[in-house]
Formats: structure tokens, sequence, C-alpha cells
């Protein structure tokens, strides 16, 4: 039992720290986020709704994910996230390697496939995040304790 809180509580503190690191650094440079976001063939038309959503979206998760009763919510959220960004970065390797990443900070120093790498490790650190606290698997915990 113990052993699944410490890995639930890295888990959780590990998108913490990507997800708050992720928004800030992108709301600290708004403008050349939001070029680097117009630059894409993808998100051209709306650069400036992903601009303010994105960093929002991921500040929500963040404080969703610190909180032991909205912590299952906020990893469904991180899991989602994570899937719509690497599928991001698959779409955008179809079209070229030569789009800048507007991830921000140390992450946008990744090229696209490292990025890509990176995001899935995110990605399966959040199903293992998911599978640990999902209410059918504390269900039958608790039967087997109480048995």
């Amino acid at each position: 039992m113990k052993k699944k809180s410490v890995i639930l509580e890295v888990i959780s503190f590990s998108f913490i720290i990507l997800f708050v690191y992720a928004a800030v650094t992108k709301l600290l440079d708004y403008e050349k986020f939001t070029v680097q976001i117009g630059q894409s063939p993808l998100l051209t038309d709306i650069a400036g709704f992903v601009g303010w959503f994105i960093p929002s979206i991921e500040i929500v998760i963040a404080v969703m994910l610190g909180f032991i009763r909205t912590r299952l919510m906020g990893l469904y959220g991180a899991f989602a996230m994570m899937v719509m960004f690497t599928g991001y970065i698959i779409a955008i390797l179809g079209f070229s390697e030569d789009i800048p990443c507007s991830c921000g900070g140390v992450l946008e120093k990744l090229g696209w496939k490292e990025h890509l790498v990176f995001n899935i490790a995110f990605v399966v650190i959040a199903l293992v995040g998911i599978l640990l606290l999902s209410p059918k698997r504390r269900r039958r915990e608790a039967i087997i304790i109480q048995n």
C-alpha cells in the first residue's frame, strides 16, 4: 500500500512540475509562443486561442493533481494532454521537422523525435498512475483487506 502511494505521489509531482513549468514558460513569453504556434500548419488559424488555452489547461491539471480528491481526474487530464501533444508531434513529423517547437524552456531544445520519446514516456507514466488509482482497483483492494 505505501509503495503505491509513493509511486502516485512521484507521478503526480512529476506532472505538476512538467505542466506548471511548461505553462509558466509559455505565458512569460506569450508572444513567442503564439508566433511559433502560428507557424504550425495545423494551428495557424487558432494560434491566439491555443496560446491561452493550453497553458490554462496545464495549470488546471497541475492543481487537480495536487489534491487527492481530484488526482484521478487530473491523471486522466494529464494522459489526455500528453496523448494530444504526442499526436501533434506525430502530425508535425509528417509535415516537416523544420517547424519550431512551441513548448518553451528546456523542452524547446529537444528535437521532434526526442520530444516524441519524452511524450510517450509521460503517456505511459500517466497510464500507470491511472491504473494505480482507478476506482475498480481501490474497491478490489478494500474487499481483500476486509477479508
